[in-house]
């Protein structure tokens, strides 16, 4: 019998990942495969179900057959994903009856409008945490049950599934067999009583999501039962789930209240501890479940940030300023400062704290002296500036960090880090392991099966890595911000 490995797939909105990681945390293999993004109308985000399951299988086999030649035995499976993307599918067949509809998705904000104005929005915010808006699941749901001819009716009879991508991801892993999700997932649904611990009824009859087609609820850390064998040549226990951002959390050992982290992928996520108190926030943040452990459930609070990572994609991709990802950084720092141009990502609206589903990106302050160094810089400083506008909005929930960790793709750019730092007038912590989401979906394996006793065992695992100091000064950290918010105003519709 071999060193023991635990396995992480995590499922993401442009690539599905696996991962091995050693009993101490030592990542062991990774495998990943990109996937394209589905736009069938403006404002309207959808994946392939099908793509993101055979991306998650092709990945995770490539690396258990890895792991077993270079000797290491298997012992579970974590699993973490995109959060509030949707997926509803036969019962019988496995099969889903409409592409997923992402988390990015614009599609229900007239609906998310028509039950803010009836009225529904405290009701929501306090039993969810969640604000009325298309970020979240249940109006994606709700939105396929009519679209696909027959779909409420057959949910209504029990014949059809519904559930984020963990759960369609666990369905097929067990060949049909686990119907499941954890509370950090279910708690991004908008269907989920945060408070009581269970869906609740009168949410699901407020967005038309029936009851028995959501999953069972659980333990961040616990039996998720088994895979199919034909899978991976194996019965293999599935011990751990979370979504992204609180797996992330635990990652990055932010286990105390008041600890805070900042995952910077497509979009980018900023999470707090809040431990066993829920803040209800007064700046348009949300409230959310981090993970339920043996029952006991720990909160946190969230802003997220819709464009990040994928600003760089479009730099890339839509006005080929680049090749390669990467090379904004040199780009970037070959400008002297920003030129006055704003680059303001709203693609998909604005997400917190603003909640402006119909906001559309705008570049400002061009002049014939504007060039690809200042876009790109003024891409990386958009991420910045909304960065700060969470941290003002935390600490005016009073939750104040003193240090923000760091992880994701942009955590690697030098540039980024040094004016996040700067204009957030905190330290900026990265990671030792910059691979936090995974590592946190396979810390929760370990809890699961038993690996690891607890989560302050867990938190032992984390060390630190590259530590960011501020260097600008308050005055020049104000005008910046003063500049950022005004070009922000001139796109926002509320």
């Amino acid at each position: 019998m071999g060193e023991v490995a635990l396995l992480a797939i995590d499922q993401g909105t442009s690539s599905s990942r696996a991962m091995a990681f050693s009993g101490s945390g030592e990542l062991l293999g990774t495998e990943q495969q990109s996937f394209e993004s589905l736009y069938p109308a403006p404002g309207w985000v959808e994946h392939d179900p099908e793509v993101l399951w055979g991306t998650v299988l092709s990945t995770s086999r490539t690396l258990l057959r890895r792991m077993r030649a270079a000797g290491y035995e298997v012992i579970a499976l974590g699993l973490t994903n995109q959060r509030e993307t949707s997926i509803v599918w036969n019962r019988r067949t496995g099969a889903p009856i409409h592409n997923a509809i992402v988390w990015q998705d614009r599609r229900t904000a007239q609906r998310c409008r028509e039950l803010a104005r009836a009225g529904h929005e405290s009701l929501l915010i306090d039993k969810t945490g969640l604000r009325l808006d298309p970020y979240f699941s249940a109006t994606k749901l709700a939105w396929i049950l009519d679209a696909v001819p027959g779909a409420r009716a057959a949910a209504q009879a029990g014949e059809l599934a519904c559930g984020t991508v963990d759960s369609f991801v666990l369905w097929r892993l067990t060949g049909g067999k686990s119907h499941l999700t954890d509370a950090s997932n279910a708690s991004r649904t908008a269907l989920y009583d945060i408070r009581q611990g269970r869906w609740d009824t009168a949410l699901c009859e407020l967005f038309g999501v029936p009851p028995r087609a959501l999953p069972e609820v659980r333990d961040s850390a616990g039996d998720f039962g088994t895979t199919d064998p034909q899978l991976y040549d194996e019965a293999l226990p599935i011990r751990g789930v979370a979504g992204d951002q609180q797996a992330a959390l635990l990652g990055q050992g932010c286990l105390a209240p008041g600890d805070a982290k900042c995952t910077y992928g497509t979009g980018a996520f900023l999470v707090a501890n809040t431990g066993d108190r829920l803040v209800s926030s007064s700046r348009k943040l949300i409230s959310t479940i981090a993970w339920r452990i043996r029952g006991r459930v720990t909160y946190a609070i969230e802003g997220s940030i819709l464009s990040a990572g994928s600003i760089v994609q479009w730099l890339r991709d839509a006005l080929g300023l680049f090749t390669r990802s990467e090379q904004i950084e040199a780009l970037a720092a070959s400008a002297r400062g920003n030129g006055g141009i704003h680059l303001v990502p709203a693609f998909t609206g604005l997400g917190a704290p603003y909640w402006d589903p119909d906001a559309r990106a705008a570049i400002l302050g061009l002049t014939p002296q504007s060039g690809r160094a200042e876009i790109a810089r003024a891409a990386l400083e958009a991420v910045v500036y909304q960065t700060c506008d969470l941290i003002e909005a935390l600490t005016q929930d009073a939750v104040a960090p003193t240090l923000l960790k760091i992880d994701g793709g942009m955590a690697r750019n030098t540039l980024f880090c040094q004016l996040l730092t700067d204009m957030l007038g905190m330290p900026v912590l990265c990671p030792h392991m910059p691979e936090a989401t995974a590592f946190g979906a396979a810390c929760l394996a370990g809890l699961g099966q038993g690996l690891y006793r607890s989560l302050e065992q867990v938190a032992a695992l984390w060390h630190p890595g590259r530590r960011y100091a501020p260097g600008m000064d308050a005055a020049h950290r104000a005008a910046a911000l003063a500049a950022w918010r005004d070009a922000l105003q001139r796109v926002r519709t509320t």
